[in-house]
């Protein structure tokens, strides 16, 4: 499982996770979320590769870090 809410991307920018879905040959699990950004497109992505960590700098943070579930504890987000 995986919260629904505002998440920051290790590069900065802010996403909406909006919920999970299933890829309809392999039935893997993946994230569906929004760019608050941008065009503000849509976007999917494996569960496993949205919650894992990554090397940054020689420092491992997570490539989404959640952030609230409101919408407006998004900075430059309206």
């Amino acid at each position: 499982m995986i919260k629904l809410g505002i998440y920051q991307h290790y590069n900065g920018n802010f996403y909406q996770v909006v919920g999970l879905a299933r890829h309809s040959e392999s039935l893997d699990e993946v994230v569906v979320y929004q760019s608050l950004g941008g065009d503000f497109g849509l976007w999917v992505r494996p569960l496993a590769m949205f919650t894992e960590n990554v090397m940054i700098d020689g420092k491992e943070t997570p490539r989404f870090r959640f952030v609230d579930t409101a919408l407006d504890k998004a900075p430059g987000v309206r």
